[in-house]
């Protein structure tokens, strides 16, 4: 299945984007991706053939994005805490993800044509090197496209990456290379896996758990959060209409919050 989908909107889903994108849109929308195992028992199919109708699922979501103009999309594909899962499921999601990026690689030309930029974040030596490589390429070929981005999180948990960015920090003032002083919020930014996007404007998690599981909790502290009871493989066109009406319901509300309250930062995405 290819991560790229091409398609059209039928008349209906065309009627309603445009009278949604006559508000203001998210331009960074993050996913949590959950429900795979919850609709793989329901189904009575196997996990693995749940986790690949959820990656079907995303690209089907990469393309109501796409249409609906929102040029960048991060989704939370593989937590370091999946890796207490059973040997089994985890071997099974490392070699789905293997053959998925094998697959990105056959489709240079498409994503070439779309400007696709694949960001991967997290910590990679923490995957089996076969997988590394495949992935580097994929971020290779793609880093000079510029007109939608998808950051695929694989081995990341937010505090990890703070972790890590706080640990950056210290040895540049060990090293000489900046002083306490220069330490702020602004720069831990910068230490961040995601230093090259702007945060996320709507964070959507689905399967009905209330809770953000340890994704993006520096990024997303003025976003609009949405969750959602529908499992990820059955998500649909609507459920992204109804989580961006409530993006729009809160939009006033939180850039007014940014401005009164962080007067010296600005809006994360211009409206």
């Amino acid at each position: 299945m290819s991560w790229i989908r091409e398609g059209k909107l039928n008349l209906l889903e065309r009627i309603s984007a445009n009278i949604l994108m006559a508000g203001p849109m998210p331009k960074h929308v993050a996913f949590i991706m959950d429900g795979n195992r919850r609709f793989a028992r329901k189904k009575h199919m196997e996990r693995q053939d749940g986790h690949m109708q959820g990656f079907n699922k995303l690209a089907e979501t990469l393309l109501w994005c796409k249409h609906l103009s929102i040029p960048e999309v991060t989704v939370y594909a593989f937590s370091i805490e999946n890796f207490k899962r059973s040997k089994e499921e985890v071997d099974g999601l490392l070699e789905l993800a293997r053959q998925k990026f094998e697959k990105l690689l056959e489709e240079q030309e498409n994503l070439e044509k779309h400007g696709v930029c694949i960001r991967v974040l997290g910590d990679l030596n923490m995957l089996p090197l076969d997988l590394q490589q495949v992935i580097a390429k994929a971020v290779i070929m793609t880093k000079n496209h510029n007109k939608c981005f998808l950051n695929v999180c694989f081995a990341y948990t937010s505090r990890y990456e703070i972790t890590n960015a706080v640990r950056e920090m210290a040895s540049g003032v060990e090293q000489g290379l900046i002083k306490a002083s220069d330490v702020s919020e602004a720069l831990l930014s910068e230490c961040l896996y995601s230093n090259d996007s702007p945060n996320p404007d709507l964070l959507i998690r689905t399967s009905g758990e209330v809770r953000l599981s340890d994704f993006l909790l520096w990024q997303t502290s003025h976003s609009c959060l949405v969750f959602q009871s529908v499992l990820w493989p059955e998500y649909s066109f609507w459920n992204l209409c109804e989580a961006v009406v409530q993006y729009q319901l809160n939009h006033k509300s939180i850039q007014d919050f940014i401005s009164d309250v962080l007067p010296s930062r600005k809006p994360e995405s211009s409206i």
